[in-house]
């Protein structure tokens, strides 16, 4: 018996402010993305099982590239797996657009095609079905 919640996806879109940068050359740390993947995955519980849920884990989680102040992330999480109060996410953090001080002040450009920075698998938890 397959479980419809397999399959839903869940998509946000971030802004990285200047505020944001961590390191030299604008970087912002890689715990922002995780900070992210825990907002999508409460939409994602809330979608699946009408509550927030909880994080438990993570599984794997790949610093494929760097983000910067000036990007804007489009975080995804899609369902893998349903068990009886866990649910296995995998989740991803493109670039889609980045700043682009070299050519003014304000400028940037929509990256065609994104770049992936992060990606995961996790673990949430969600009461068990009254």
């Amino acid at each position: 018996m397959s479980d419809s919640r397999v399959g839903l996806t869940v998509t946000h879109r971030r802004y990285v402010p200047y505020s944001h940068a961590h390191y030299a050359g604008n970087l912002v740390d890689g715990a922002y993305a995780l900070g992210l993947f825990g907002d999508v995955a409460t939409e994602v519980c809330i979608r699946t099982d009408g509550d927030e849920g909880l994080f438990a884990s993570y599984s794997d989680v790949q610093f494929r590239a760097p983000m910067k102040a000036g990007d804007v992330l489009e975080v995804v999480a899609t369902v893998t797996r349903v068990g009886t109060r866990s649910r296995t996410i995998d989740f991803v953090v493109r670039v889609v657009c980045r700043g682009r001080p070299d050519r003014g002040e304000s400028a940037a450009e929509v990256l065609d095609p994104p770049i992936v920075a992060v990606t995961a698998t996790g673990t949430v938890v969600v009461p068990a079905a009254a």
